[in-house]
């Protein structure tokens, strides 16, 4: 467990509860939000299982935000490779600009190099990843330079697709 403060709240980051997934997809709901249940679940499991790491942040004892370690890549440019993959990096709406998106990467990026010199993670495209982008660009992670990818495949240039979660550019950073 890891605290940071920022201003008079703490920023308390540790490992995923089993209690955790439901109290995550109620958070998103009370913002609007559908993040599945099972899937929040199965994060749990996998951490149990050694298979995913799985870091959630707490402002004053409320869960603020979460995100995924995994082994590696089983998608993208990075697939195969053996780096580690930031995946599923969320901080609700009521907890932004405290610091705990930084807070929560840091973290990662510890987990991540007590067996790789190399991170790897993919940012979605739309308005709604903007602060992600800013974020990592500000942590020194660059572009791949494979460009971008839809639905797990690398786009031509003039395919078609939609600007949704989907739509995708790989970046990396080099921890050591």
């Amino acid at each position: 467990m890891r605290m940071k403060q920022k201003g008079k709240r703490s920023i308390v980051i540790r490992t995923m509860r089993e209690t955790d997934a439901q109290a995550i997809h109620t958070a998103f709901a009370d913002q609007g939000w559908d993040k599945s249940l099972a899937n929040l679940e199965s994060y749990y499991r996998d951490q149990r299982q050694g298979k995913r790491f799985v870091a959630v942040a707490e402002v004053d004892q409320q869960i603020a935000g979460y995100a995924t370690l995994l082994p590696e890549d089983k998608n993208g440019p990075f697939a195969g490779k053996p780096w580690p993959n930031i995946n599923d990096l969320n901080v609700f709406i009521r907890f932004r600009g405290l610091g705990v998106a930084s807070a929560i990467m840091d973290r990662l990026e510890a987990e991540a190099a007590k067996t790789s010199d190399t991170l790897t993670l993919g940012v979605g495209l739309h308005k709604g990843y903007g602060p992600a982008q800013q974020l990592y660009v500000r942590r020194g992670y660059v572009f791949d330079g494979s460009g971008v990818w839809y639905h797990n495949k690398q786009l031509e240039i003039g395919a078609a697709c939609q600007n949704d979660d989907d739509l995708i550019l790989y970046m990396s950073k080099k921890l050591s």
